[in-house]
């Protein structure tokens, strides 16, 4: 049987299927389930900045928002589901009660006061911090550079706080992604995950309200990860973890084979349920096995872009064959 262990973020897995950030992460009930199915390890469920400031000082969130009284009536209702004790709770049981790596996660967009919690967050015992990071570029008065100077800040506050591992999890909207993705590499962080993913909005025509569009990945998402993973894989001085449209164990294999250490997963569960987790294992070792591959080592960057005799293949090369054969 072909071996599965990997280490990312200076952690060692026993194979590389991270359970991403969502409510199937959020209970030490659920999580010994995923660690059943063979999960090695979990990103827990989201605190938001705005949640741990709200807890540290209320007037600073309502400062935030102005008077945009349904979203602090949003931010207050989730903090009353989730207090940071119960966070720092639920990191202590999780640690006690299952033996995978259990990495804490914080929504944010700015280095304000929240940062302090990262030094909480490594007294309850986490293994690991990910910060979830994405700042629409919608606002006309910044410009890109002022969007990833925030970025940086918040890198450099949050490690002043702890010495845990540190990713960073980041979207696509950057106009100079290779060098961005390099640079922040360069901050001693310890992984970048891509890509994050967003609320997209999507209006009902007959109620005539705003909803939320494709609230799951689809397999077809993956491609841009792909893309990118092998792009950066050999550039970046982090580890690389790939999510995002990754519902089989197929897909799990191509983000390796672009350079990937790990891959998260979330959306398939929510589809096919926890079980899935060990139907993908099954499927990457059956195809190691029938590819003579006997680790993951083999596999890992094997078809990043610096290894292809024809980089320009994951840039837009592909794209020019296709018409060039119709």
């Amino acid at each position: 049987m072909a071996d599965l262990t990997t280490t990312y973020m200076g952690l060692h897995l026993k194979n590389p299927i991270i359970i991403a950030s969502c409510g199937f992460t959020d209970s030490v009930a659920e999580i010994q389930k995923l660690e059943e199915q063979g999960a090695a390890a979990v990103v827990l469920k989201s605190l938001f900045e705005e949640q741990i400031l709200m807890d540290v000082d209320e007037q600073r969130v309502n400062n935030i928002y102005g008077t945009y009284a349904d979203v602090e009536s949003y931010v207050s209702f989730y903090t009353k589901k989730r207090r940071l004790d119960d966070y720092l709770k639920l990191i202590r049981e999780s640690k006690a009660q299952t033996s995978i790596p259990i990495i804490a996660s914080i929504n944010c967009v700015s280095d304000a006061q929240w940062v302090e919690f990262a030094g909480k967050i490594q007294e309850a015992g986490a293994d690991a911090l990910e910060l979830n990071m994405f700042i629409m570029p919608s606002d006309e008065t910044f410009t890109g550079g002022q969007i990833e100077q925030i970025y940086f800040d918040v890198v450099k506050r949050v490690k002043a706080q702890t010495s845990l591992p540190v990713a960073l999890k980041i979207s696509y909207f950057f106009s100079g992604m290779a060098n961005f993705a390099i640079r922040l590499s360069d901050t001693g962080i310890s992984a970048l995950v891509l890509f994050n993913r967003f609320f997209n909005p999507d209006i009902d025509l007959e109620t005539g309200q705003i909803v939320s569009s494709h609230l799951y990945s689809s397999p077809e998402e993956n491609s841009m990860v792909l893309r990118w993973t092998g792009i950066l894989s050999g550039k970046v001085h982090c580890d690389l973890a790939a999510t995002t449209g990754i519902h089989n164990g197929q897909s799990a294999i191509k983000n390796l084979l672009m350079g990937a250490r790990a891959v998260q997963i979330s959306s398939v569960i929510y589809k096919k349920g926890i079980p899935v987790v060990g139907q993908i294992l099954r499927e990457m070792e059956e195809w190691m096995d029938r590819k003579g591959y006997a680790s993951l080592r083999e596999v890992i960057g094997l078809m990043s872009q610096q290894n292809l005799s024809r980089p320009m293949m994951v840039e837009r090369a592909q794209f020019m064959k296709y018409f060039a054969d119709v």
